[in-house]
């Protein structure tokens, strides 16, 4: 792809990850993207570098462009290595003795990194830099979401250059907000579900700090996925609602089965939720990539979870689940367990007492079912499902 130009003298120079389909751990059905940004004024300016493997490439967009050695520094907003991984190779390429300025956390991880002693410029929170036409502030944002984050703005032009913040995981030709569509907020939401829902009060904190300054945002240039050059504040205002995780009435019922018992069990418990107007997500979590739940979890109220026991515990599925929501720390859910059993029956105690570890308002203790589901034993589950219904829309 191309180098494109976002805005007069400022081009998108990354590069698509067209086939990658799982980022530690997270789904992506899209691939994704390392965006770098080239910035050309007085003074030339190189704004994050790509995943190591494509820093060549990163070089031949730089060079369709301007010489790469005509750079005068690099901003580095994030340390992660999908970022910085191509710093060395470009480093070596434009001279090792022109600075990089970072965080003062982004100085401590990128010297541990690289072997290499680069001119690093570590930066304070609301210091400005000058390109000539342009200027630049740095504003810290520790946590969002990794210690040394930090977002650029262009205070010329309104540009927040803003890190992993406002992405996506997506690779495509249609680079801009305008040109996708609406169809760029489900994989925004899948970001922000998996990324940064456990920073979210950092988040709103931020929104805050950025009405305070009056900064004028015009565009929004995340590190992956697409730029917001039409609506950025579409963007933000989803993440500041996001943040605020005041969950839609909205069930997700999560499970796992071994001889279709509690298969059985989660369809008839959905069947009484719908009954009662909620809407309902019933989800195999062995069909079903974990990223993909936490995102229907986002803006749920109830967290409905099942599981068989087996050698008197949960399903190994399950327990992934749990562990892996739990990480997010997410707020204002109600839950409860269910789930089949041939002779002991522990795991809807075990997991009703994981849901409580995650802070999760227990709405019922909980529904057992031994062996195989009869007529009456769906019908109890049905009841069950009434229940947690009737407590979403309370």
């Amino acid at each position: 792809m191309k180098p494109v130009e976002i805005a007069k003298g400022v081009y998108h120079v990354g590069v698509q990850d067209w086939n990658i389909r799982d980022f530690h751990g997270y789904s992506t059905e899209r691939g994704s993207s390392y965006n770098a940004y080239l910035i050309v004024d007085d003074k030339i300016v190189l704004i994050d570098t790509v995943k190591k493997d494509f820093a060549d490439q990163l070089l031949a967009n730089i060079s369709s462009v301007v010489d790469p050695k005509k750079i005068d520094f690099v901003i580095s907003n994030h340390t992660e290595m999908d970022h910085s991984g191509g710093l060395a190779r470009v480093m070596h390429y434009i001279g090792e003795d022109k600075p990089v300025f970072c965080s003062k956390m982004g100085h401590k991880n990128l010297s541990s990194h690289f072997t290499q002693k680069f001119n690093y410029r570590p930066v304070e929170n609301g210091e400005e830099i000058s390109t000539g036409k342009r200027q630049f502030v740095f504003l810290e944002t520790r946590m969002l979401h990794w210690p040394d984050s930090m977002f650029t703005f262009d205070k010329s032009e309104g540009i927040l250059f803003s890190s992993d913040a406002f992405g996506q995981h997506y690779a495509g030709y249609e680079i801009f907000d305008d040109v996708v569509g609406h169809a760029i907020m489900p994989h925004a939401k899948k970001y922000f579900a998996n990324i940064l829902l456990l920073y979210a009060p950092r988040i709103l904190k931020l929104a805050d700090q950025i009405t305070e300054m009056g900064l004028d945002i015009r565009m929004i240039c995340p590190d992956h996925g697409i730029i917001w050059r039409k609506e950025p504040s579409k963007i933000i205002d989803a993440y500041v609602t996001w943040s605020r995780q005041i969950p839609e009435k909205k069930a997700v019922v999560a499970y796992d089965t071994m001889w279709k018992s509690t298969r059985t069990m989660a369809e008839a418990v959905s069947d009484g939720i719908a009954e009662t107007g909620v809407a309902v997500k019933p989800i195999h979590i062995r069909s079903s990539d974990r990223s993909e739940i936490m995102t229907e979890l986002l803006d749920a109220k109830a967290v409905i979870i099942g599981s068989p026991t087996i050698n008197n515990n949960i399903f190994p599925t399950v327990a992934d689940l749990l562990t892996y929501v739990k990480g997010f720390k997410p707020k204002n859910r109600i839950g409860t367990a269910f789930g089949s059993y041939g002779w002991s029956g522990e795991a809807v105690k075990i997991i009703r007492q994981e849901l409580e570890a995650m802070g999760v308002e227990i709405i019922d203790q909980g529904l057992r079912i031994q062996y195989v589901p009869d007529v009456d034993a769906v019908a109890q589950c049905v009841d069950f499902g009434r229940k947690i219904g009737e407590a979403v829309n309370g």
